[in-house]
């Protein structure tokens, strides 16, 4: 047998890790595997019980709607997956099964390019950012965006979203209902080149496939906005349909995608994945 990684997920045909991962390990020529694996809420406690005792198994990614819930499944938990309080990484060392959380790099890692830099002012006083969700991806939104700046979570709950800033030590009131997006205004009226610097970030369902479209306006905000879709089937979804046509800069969740499945494919295998190649991956899943 081979060493593999897999998938998991309730529904999962949908994911394109194995395709991300697979090219990664036809490139460096390494004799693994990863696969995708169908597995239920119900199924789960079973499925990670049986592979912790499969010498092959390096371990797998974690999707919906497994995140939290394999949290008492796990051994251990790194610092970041603490703090989101949700894992989609899980790895075997030995008896032990460790849990991860790559979003957050995913996440980070399209912002910190040059042409996605965070403010196109120098003297910007802050970054904003408005999280779309609840879940899971939000919660990893939040640790990556609070690094950065300020935080606020939307949501169809608002009692949900209230929670969750109370989670991330903000008062009740950065929470709030879909009604309320719209752009941040200038701080205390402040010129220009003083606002903030503004970032829309999708962490929930919405947009996808067979899901109602984000119910936002983004005519008011302001030319150099980052609008940040977590989603990525479909690749272009509503949301950053209206973004390029307003002109507004926008990220796919298939950077988010790519970037945390780096992180975890050097987790599985102890090898770099070839990141040079990216536009031949990106063409590869495009496909």
């Amino acid at each position: 047998m081979i060493p593999y990684a897999e998938v998991i997920g309730d529904p999962i045909a949908q994911s394109k890790s194995p395709v991300i991962h697979g090219f990664w390990i036809e490139a460096l020529g390494l004799d693994a595997d990863y696969r995708r694996a169908h597995v239920t809420p119900e199924a789960l406690a079973g499925y990670l019980a049986e592979r912790r005792s499969d010498p092959d198994w390096r371990g797998c990614n974690v999707t919906m709607p497994h995140k939290t819930a394999v949290l008492p499944l796990v051994d251990e938990l790194d610092e970041t997956a603490r703090a989101v309080g949700a894992v989609n990484t899980i790895v075997r060392r030995g008896d032990t099964l460790l849990g991860y959380n790559t979003d957050v790099v995913g996440i980070g890692e399209p912002l910190d390019r040059p042409e996605n830099r965070i403010g196109g002012y120098p003297r910007h006083v802050a970054t904003y950012a408005q999280i779309i969700g609840t879940g899971g991806a939000a919660r990893a939104a939040g640790v990556a965006m609070a690094r950065r700046g300020e935080i606020e979570f939307f949501s169809r709950d608002m009692s949900r979203a209230m929670e969750l800033a109370d989670t991330f030590g903000l008062p009740e009131a950065f929470g709030h209902g879909l009604d309320q997006l719209g752009p941040a205004r200038n701080p205390d009226d402040g010129a220009d080149e003083q606002r903030y610097s503004h970032i829309v970030l999708n962490a929930s369902p919405m947009g996808m496939e067979g899901k109602p479209p984000v119910p936002i306006d983004l005519s008011p905000y302001y030319p150099d906005t980052i609008v940040f879709d977590m989603v990525y089937a479909p690749l272009e979804t509503s949301l950053l349909a209206q973004a390029r046509a307003r002109g507004l800069r926008t990220i796919g969740g298939l950077d988010m995608l790519i970037g945390q499945a780096a992180a975890a494919f050097t987790h599985f295998f102890d090898a770099e994945p070839p990141r040079e190649r990216d536009p031949e991956l990106r063409e590869r899943l495009l496909a």
